[in-house]
């Protein structure tokens, strides 16, 4: 772990890993919208052989700006399970991130006190207009804590006779359940 030194790479000389399970096809315009706002600050990450370690997305995103040339951290030091096993948890470890949503919500009044252009932000203009509510619209911004790609997860359907039952039933549930109400 002594080697962090970070070399600009030709694009055409860095491989995808041909067996990438993460779909990024959604996050390349937003990748590259914000390569274009910041400059680059997070380089891509490969093995010895020049393959993605790190950074599928944002290679995608170079490619769409038609950039030629990159920042990449050549991973000299890891095994072939460590890169296997690395690329795994760089991509799931996000997953247990959640927002704080009191916080978020003082940034992005923040920005917009500044008159930052907030459509430059990887939030869609609902989630950026929820967040500037006075009026709470909690229930939905804490749809943005959820995992996109769910694993793992239970679901069980209770259909109710009207919606007064429903109230209630979530009500009962929901103190034991994380619950989301939903018509079908």
């Amino acid at each position: 772990m002594d080697d962090f030194d970070i070399v600009v790479m030709d694009i055409d000389d860095i491989v995808p890993y041909e067996n990438n399970p993460r779909i990024n096809d959604k996050a390349v315009d937003k990748v590259a919208k914000s390569i274009k706002a910041y400059g680059w600050q997070q380089p891509i990450v490969v093995d010895k052989d020049n393959v993605v370690i790190v950074g599928h997305t944002r290679l995608l995103a170079a490619k769409k700006l038609k950039l030629t040339k990159v920042p990449v951290h050549v991973a000299k030091d890891l095994s072939p399970e460590k890169v296997k096993a690395y690329r795994l948890d760089d991509n799931k470890t996000s997953e247990y991130a959640e927002w704080d949503m009191g916080k978020l919500k003082i940034e992005f009044s923040e920005l917009k006190d500044l008159s930052y252009d907030l459509s430059q932000l990887a939030f869609d203009s609902k989630e950026i207009s929820k967040l500037l509510e006075d009026d709470g619209g909690e229930e939905d911004l804490e749809k943005m804590n959820q995992p996109k790609y769910i694993v793992d997860s239970y679901v069980v359907i209770v259909e109710c006779k009207d919606e007064k039952e429903q109230e209630s039933t979530y009500n009962a549930l929901k103190e034991n359940y994380k619950c989301r109400v939903s018509t079908l």
